[in-house]
């Protein structure tokens, strides 16, 4: 369980470190080099938070339906 999360916290790293270099290849001049790191960190942790709130959202509807099929009484 722990594994998993690191991974999922290691791919948003990546992916955050990613669109803040196509960020400065695209516009140089509104993203200086020397920020790469920190504007990659910044990116990388919203991506993380994003993708835990979907996450969170996916198992509350999970939890919903299968309390409401347990409620009708149909078999699991």
């Amino acid at each position: 369980m722990m594994a998993r999360e690191w991974i999922i916290f290691a791919i948003c790293l990546g992916l955050g470190g990613h669109i803040v270099l196509g960020l400065i290849l695209h516009a140089p001049e509104a993203w200086p080099w020397r920020e790469a790191g920190t504007y990659g960190l910044l990116v990388g942790f919203s991506v993380y938070a994003v993708v835990q709130l979907i996450r969170m959202g996916w198992w509350l509807v999970r939890r919903r339906q299968a309390t409401d099929i347990e409620s009708r009484g149909w078999p699991a």
